[in-house]
């Protein structure tokens, strides 16, 4: 039903993010429900990451053999919920970096107060020719510009909608082509349905915002937004 009210608002395509091994055959099923429309990435989400977490990567390399996916992820560091395994999180990050490499596949990065690590993890990889998207971006201008001189985009959800959010005030300092849409679902939705179970159909919510912010219309915001989620993610 999610799906049906995404295509009834005219949001065309949703790239699934895997969070673990457990979710993996519902996102499939979704993939295999409807083709083309829900398009499924491979990864193990940071606070998925635990002692065990080597079988779990095991798991991802088994799956690439058997399907092709639009992105690793999802991927990073999350500092919010457990510190006590960094370093476990810096070699699952590093693991799917080189996995994104091999693969020749965009990562898509969580990063939750540990933008420091994440950033100095990925300057050893500058000039590896690894691109992708840091979602759900909440950083400051100074992060931003980080992310942009490594050739990343920012995802931007339903915290642009926010009326004290300051992210607005952020990503002006960013040229639209460096913009992907997202929405973090089920969290994080967007005014006027914030504190809801987000689901893909409010994404026409955060296109009127950033075409608002940009200053076009929410046509062309959508028309160029789209365009740099199909070519980053080879669509």
């Amino acid at each position: 039903e999610a799906v049906a009210r995404a295509l009834a608002a005219g949001v065309e395509k949703m790239i699934m993010p895997n969070i673990d091994s457990s979710s993996f055959p519902s996102m499939m099923n979704l993939a295999r429900l409807f083709p083309g429309v829900c398009i499924p990435m491979i990864g193990l989400h940071p606070t998925s990451v635990k002692k065990d977490y080597g079988r779990e990567l095991d798991f991802i390399v088994s799956a690439t053999g058997t399907t092709n996916f639009a992105a690793v992820g999802e991927t990073g560091i999350d500092l919010y919920w457990d510190t006590s395994t960094l370093e476990l999180q810096v070699e699952s990050f590093r693991f799917h970096i080189e996995l994104a490499l091999r693969l020749n596949l965009p990562i898509v990065i969580h990063a939750r107060e540990s933008f420091d690590v994440i950033f100095g993890i990925l300057d050893d990889y500058r000039r590896s020719g690894i691109r992708g998207v840091f979602h759900a971006f909440t950083g400051t201008l100074s992060d931003l510009e980080k992310v942009r001189s490594l050739g990343f985009m920012v995802g931007i959800g339903g915290i642009v909608t926010f009326r004290n959010s300051g992210l607005a005030g952020v990503i002006t300092e960013t040229p639209i082509d460096s913009v992907v849409l997202e929405t973090d679902s089920p969290y994080l939705a967007p005014v006027p349905y914030r504190g809801k179970r987000n689901e893909s159909a409010w994404l026409t919510e955060i296109n009127n915002r950033i075409a608002s912010i940009y200053g076009i219309t929410p046509e062309e915001s959508a028309a160029i937004t789209t365009e740099n989620a199909m070519r980053l993610f080879n669509i």
